[in-house]
């Protein structure tokens, strides 16, 4: 039911930024904690980012200070600003929000995943 779209991925040279968005929609009560995860070739899936509901923020070491999350609880929507953009951050990004939805039910959800790809 919860349906998560991304957007904002794409082809950038190192140094340039991105912006990843993230909407979920669909039998929502409440969003709860929302994030972004990347998975490079060959690597585990790695959390990159996160934020609860009253906007505390959480970075994997080599995202700070570059990456900023941030969210719009109405719009239920989860941002990724990216800038000063390494190769090594090329990736598919995957936002991840946990929702709370009729009867309490509380379910985690994942996005399509959106490539980022850094030339050097």
């Amino acid at each position: 039911q919860v349906q998560l779209v991304e957007s904002g991925g794409g082809l950038v040279q190192a140094g340039g930024s991105l912006r990843l968005s993230c909407a979920a929609s669909g039998g929502i009560f409440r969003v709860n904690a929302m994030g972004w995860y990347r998975q490079a070739p060959g690597k585990q899936r790695e959390l990159v980012a996160d934020i609860n509901r009253d906007g505390r923020t959480n970075y994997e070491d080599s995202v700070k200070g570059r990456f900023t999350i941030s969210r719009d609880n109405p719009k239920n929507t989860v941002y990724l600003q990216m800038n000063s953009l390494k190769p090594e951050d090329t990736a598919v990004y995957y936002c991840r929000i946990t929702v709370t939805q009729g009867l309490g039910v509380v379910t985690d959800n994942w996005g399509q995943g959106t490539q980022v790809t850094v030339s050097s």
